[in-house]
């Protein structure tokens, strides 16, 4: 695991060294993270070193990756349950997309099931099922006292199958979130897989367009088939409870290039 970490440092050193040293493409304007806190750097007493940075930009790389990488199988997952529910995610997307080309970030907001689809699959397999939380302040919580600074688990999963909460709680049916319009950025506390307020997840853009580019990519260009003639009835959909939320058993499938 070591090993593996310095060599992810070892790559950032080097994206940080093109950077600094200008041997990136100097006709290209940017204007990104990286270079807000290069000039932090450079000030005569900054408040971050360059150890800072580089491991800030490996949390949110670790981080970013197994929690992405598991909406996505979970999303086919559930698709490939419900082939109606695939079917009509593919043609919104060949309806959107122009023929010969690759869905863009700036294509998300023209399709709103796809989305659905997104927001379904976090309520059903939220990323983080348990969110960790102390209290501000001492607070009654249904007659039972919560003193100050007290350790609070947040149970995502549970309040996403609430059945006081969400009609036909264990059913895939991304067409509830059509009707709602409910985001995921925390402001309904039914649905928050990302957590609320300001300690919500900073990485909510970065998955909002990976999740949604990804899975628009997978689906446009191919359909898709459970490997090894499995059948749509005998899926386990069985889940591991983590840090991330797994399938126990990975998923297996098949493109079909049409």
């Amino acid at each position: 695991m070591r090993s593996h970490y310095q060599k992810l440092l070892t790559l950032f050193e080097s994206i940080v060294e093109d950077r600094t040293n200008g041997k990136e493409d100097s006709t290209m304007e940017r204007s990104d993270v990286l270079d807000s806190f290069l000039e932090i750097i450079q000030k005569e007493n900054p408040e971050l070193t360059l150890h800072d940075v580089l491991h800030l930009f490996l949390d949110l790389f670790v981080a970013g990756i197994d929690t992405t990488s598991a909406t996505i199988e979970w999303a086919m997952a559930e698709l490939l349950q419900n082939p109606e529910k695939l079917k009509k995610t593919r043609n919104e997307l060949q309806q959107v997309i122009n023929k010969d080309e690759e869905p863009k970030d700036s294509d998300i907001n023209k399709l709103p099931y796809l989305q659905a689809v997104v927001k379904e699959t976090l309520r059903l397999h939220p990323t983080a099922p348990i969110l960790v939380r102390k209290s501000g302040s001492e607070a009654d919580l249904c007659g039972f006292r919560v003193p100050k600074d007290t350790l609070v688990l947040v149970n995502v999963w549970s309040m996403g199958r609430d059945s006081s909460i969400w009609t036909d709680p264990n059913l895939f049916l991304p067409e509830r979130f059509l009707e709602s319009g409910e985001e995921f950025i925390g402001e309904d506390f039914g649905f928050i897989p990302f957590g609320a307020g300001r300690r919500m997840c900073s990485g909510v853009p970065f998955a909002h367009r990976v999740v949604h580019t990804m899975l628009a990519t997978l689906l446009y260009h191919f359909d898709w088939k459970l490997a090894d003639g499995e059948k749509i009835e005998d899926m386990d959909m069985t889940e591991k409870f983590g840090t991330t939320l797994h399938k126990v058993k990975p998923l297996m499938v098949i493109p079909v290039e049409e």
